[in-house]
């Protein structure tokens, strides 16, 4: 991302001129007009829809325009308690989305939250303390050690200014700044190290820099402008839910209608009779339940992954998941741990490695994969002892946690040192400092002089072997110093992503007091090398692994060096070795070019905010559905453009926190496995409940057109159909929500989201089931007229059918292709058994409880005719269970 000035090519006396300020600032008049002029260092407040606006927009659903036509429908009836159920549903759900949506703009909140710090400003050569929203472009800003920059700065003076960046940019090593103008051509905003950027936070040293942008003008502002940008997508099964909902309704009316002319045209019904036959029918075939059963699954998902540290912000989040192809990545701090670790030494004639990774201590040095001790090798101790009095950094001990002060890298050489057993304490005791050449990034070194209890006096430097093996005569073993072989081993770190580190002594003369840099030019002796990496996390590892078992690609995508990302990757098993795509390199190409490097590569390397969105862009328009997961201010446009956004809980900033559908409580990636898991289950269980409440329905709507067509009384009332429908919805639907995971839910490939939520062998399912419960239903119904019972007690008879009927197919739906092949598989479903239990005793008191006979119009059956109706429950059962038999052996 460029600014629209290039800042870091021009020099700092172009840019006072241009603001007509000085090293000494803007004087208070100045700064008041400008500030009057462009307004205040803050972010501007986005165009939000007002609560009311957001409350009713959760109406505007087909299948809630549904539902409340069946609402309607029962109020004509006079059915109240029915309407204010399904009117109550309704309500629920939207109050529900109410909640849990519409956060989006809590993201623009948390960025401005970055720049409400007070900072030392200097204005007429005076030094104040102001609020960063005062601030305005040509101000001097005092940069220190743990400052936030308060605003875009062109920096003219700098002391060993090293600023963390990670939040923009994914590196995690602090940047060195300095104030030479930076080289010509578009620079990625890693690489302008003549700019501090807003946010940012200065991790050592000072500066002077002169504001360049504010507000929405600067780096963070533009990322703002992003996410405003930024279109948020529905999820698959919100897709799929409203086109299978427009389906279901123009069927439904459609049937409804042809039903009302044929009785009226074809069979001669009287109209008024008609009427409330094809209302039958608009109830019959409206499923109320679903949304209820589909909020309620999507809320006990949701549950389950919190236990499991991912939090769901949003509900149809959890279903999402399900369908997720591939996990876009940042690499710091989500795959890796965000801490400096050293990871190998090499002395003269040894390489040793570390064990451990992070700012914890624990963990041992190693050679040839054996523990040792370094008062066995004089020459490692010696080393460690430099790269710790040789140091700045301090690692401390607090309750229960280890705590880094100072620069990441400083704090690795201080925790190689406690692995090694050394105390800082007593070694500054034993050989205290007595001067010090502190890091410049020009020198690209840092120097300290100490002596010892035998008046002693050492040099330690420690800094990039390129400018150290130079200043080498000899190394600390007596044996032939040999530039050439060193290289050859700093290469060879170098290309499994790390960062080295030479680290060499010099003997002084015994009344040196001080230093100066002529001291640094030659006469060292080579202690030997440290490769610094921040490692990968273990657990990420499996869970990779998990995610392409279960044939979802993991992507890296990050602001780091491209060497170090190949290498992390390699370790981390992402990608196939290939090399790692650069910014630059999409920067230039066109949406087609990505979209085939997106196909074959899974490293990215050096990217900005807009290179992040043009990848998930690139991603879903060949039909891929994207998490990415992320921590940092800069991860926020592409967590928002992806399917679901994945924010990390503890090291994440709050805008990505935000802009995420869902935030991991552990920042452990082996947690979007579980929740990639539930969110199959999830998935898995709405649409068992869709294809368990469809046939009910169905076989309702069917029995009724039955009887019109043959011209005989109906079956099954209004009333007696809201009642069946409410009472399986409320309990036998319900209890599908409650189902665990299938032994192969993870061995699958992601659900393709534009297969739809029933496929062609499920509808046909659904029609199968629907022909079986009409059979059985209106076959008993016919029987009960036959053996003289009255139309009240046939019509009780249809009911119960119905009802059992619908027991038994629950257990067949438990499991949508698999057998029922034990009695576990009938047991496992505590709820389910209890639900059935429920409708039995519910379908008792419809039978035999008076005020139920009265309200329902039913009548009491005798045991012999409870027989009759539990055999069909049993026949439908069995010949699902052959169906599912016949459509495996089909497919095999």
């Amino acid at each position: 991302m460029q600014n629209p000035t290039a800042w870091h090519q021009m020099t700092p006396e172009a840019i006072f001129t241009q603001f007509q300020s000085g090293p000494m600032g803007l004087n208070p008049q100045q700064a008041d007009q400008v500030l009057h002029t462009i307004g205040p260092n803050q972010l501007p407040m986005g165009k939000r829809q007002s609560p009311l606006l957001r409350f009713l927009l959760q109406f505007h659903n087909i299948l809630i325009y549904v539902l409340l036509s069946a609402a309607i429908i029962t109020a004509i009836l006079d059915h109240w308690v029915d309407t204010w159920v399904i009117v109550g549903v309704v309500l629920v759900n939207a109050l529900i989305g109410f909640v849990q949506e519409g956060k989006a703009e809590k993201s623009l909140d948390a960025i401005r939250g970055l720049l409400n710090d007070a900072i030392l400003v200097q204005r007429s050569g005076q030094r104040i303390m102001l609020p960063a929203t005062q601030l305005v472009p040509g101000d001097v800003v005092v940069l220190q050690t743990g400052d936030k920059v308060p605003a875009d700065l062109r920096l003219f003076e700098t002391h060993d200014l090293r600023i963390d960046e990670s939040l923009l940019t994914g590196e995690s090593v602090p940047v060195t700044k300095r104030v030479e103008v930076c080289a010509p051509g578009e620079i990625p905003v890693a690489d302008q190290t003549c700019i501090a950027f807003s946010g940012s936070l200065v991790t050592a040293g000072q500066g002077l820099g002169v504001v360049v942008a504010t507000g929405a003008r600067t780096q963070i502002g533009q990322i703002s402008a992003l996410l405003q940008d930024v279109k948020k997508l529905t999820t698959p099964l919100l897709q799929q839910m409203d086109q299978f909902a427009q389906t279901l309704t123009f069927a439904i009316l459609t049937v409804s209608t042809a039903t009302f002319g044929f009785g009226i045209w074809v069979k001669s019904y009287p109209m008024d009779e008609m009427f409330f036959a094809a209302v039958g029918l608009l109830v019959a075939a409206i499923p109320e339940g679903l949304p209820a059963i589909m909020t309620i699954t999507l809320a006990i998902g949701v549950n389950h992954m919190a236990g499991r540290n991912a939090i769901i912000r949003r509900l149809p989040a959890v279903e999402t998941l399900g369908s997720v192809s591939v996990i876009c990545s940042d690499k710091t701090g989500t795959l890796t741990r965000n801490e400096m670790t050293v990871t190998q030494v090499i002395v003269p004639g040894h390489a040793f490695t570390l064990t451990g990774a992070g700012i914890d201590p624990h963990g041992d040095l190693r050679l040839a994969d054996q523990s040792i001790q370094i008062g066995h090798y004089p020459a490692l101790a010696e080393l460690i002892r430099a790269a710790l009095l040789c140091n700045d950094a301090q690692l401390h001990h607090a309750h229960g946690e280890w705590e880094l002060i100072g620069d990441p890298t400083e704090g690795a050489l201080v925790v190689m040192a406690h692995k090694a057993g050394l105390q800082p304490s007593h070694e500054l005791e034993q050989t205290p400092r007595m001067d010090t050449l502190p890091f410049d990034s020009n020198k690209k070194y840092m120097a300290t002089l100490h002596h010892n209890h035998n008046q002693q006096v050492f040099m330690y430097i420690k800094g990039a072997p390129e400018v150290l093996l130079p200043r080498c005569l000899n190394q600390i073993d007596g044996s032939p110093f040999m530039p050439a072989d060193w290289e050859k081993i700093i290469a060879t770190i170098a290309a499994q992503g790390q960062r080295t580190l030479a680290i060499a002594r010099k003997t002084m003369s015994s009344d040196c007091q001080q230093l100066n840099e002529r001291d640094a030019e030659q006469g060292f002796e080579l202690l030997g090398i440290v490769g610094i990496i921040d490692p990968p996390r273990e657990e990420a590892k499996v869970a990779i692994h998990e995610c392409q078992a279960a044939g979802i690609r993991v992507k890296m995508i990050t602001g780091d060096h491209a060497l170090t990302a190949h290498a992390i990757g390699a370790q981390l098993g992402i990608g196939d070795g290939g090399r790692a795509i650069s910014g630059p390199e999409i920067e230039s190409s066109s949406d087609e070019e990505l979209q085939t490097w997106v196909r074959h590569h899974d490293i990215f390397a050096r990217v900005t905010p807009e290179h992040k969105l043009r990848l998930v862009q690139a991603l879903q328009a060949r039909g891929e559905t994207i998490a990415m997961t992320g921590d940092g201010v800069n991860d926020a446009p592409a967590l928002k453009q992806a399917n679901i956004g994945i924010a990390m809980g503890k090291k994440g900033t709050e805008v990505a926190k935000e802009a995420a559908e869902m935030i991991l409580a552990d920042d452990n990636f082996v947690s979007i496995v579980n929740a990639v898991r539930e969110g199959r289950v999830v998935y898995a269980n709405i649409q068992k409940s869709i294809l368990f409440i469809l046939p009910t329905n169905g076989g309702e709507a069917l029995t009724i057109l039955g009887a019109i067509a043959l011209g005989l009384a109906m079956p099954i009332t209004p009333v007696q159909i809201l009642w069946v429908n409410m009472v399986t919805a409320a309990t036998l639907s319900l209890a599908f929500a409650f189902e665990t995971s299938e032994a192969n839910v993870m061995k699958q490939p992601p659900r393709n989201p534009g297969t739809p939520i029933l496929t062609f062998e499920l509808v046909m399912r659904v029609g199968f089931v629907s022909l079986l419960l009409v059979i059985a239903s209106f076959g008993l119904f016919l029987w009960a007229q036959r053996q003289g019972m009255s139309l009240e007690a046939a019509r009780t008879v249809a009911v119960n059918t119905l009802v059992l009927c619908e027991c038994g197919y629950l257990f067949n739906v438990r499991h949508l292709l698999d057998p029922i092949k034990s009695w576990q598989d009938f047991t496992a479903n505590r709820i389910a058994l209890g639900a059935v239990a429920l409708v039995i005793v519910l379908q008792l008191l419809f039978t035999y409880a008076p005020w139920m006979q009265s309200l329902f119009g039913t009548a009491a059956i005798g045991p012999t005719t409870w027989m009759a109706m539990l055999g069909a429950s049993v026949g439908v059962f069995l010949l699902v269970e052959l169906e599912k038999a016949v459509r495996r052996r089909v497919s095999s």
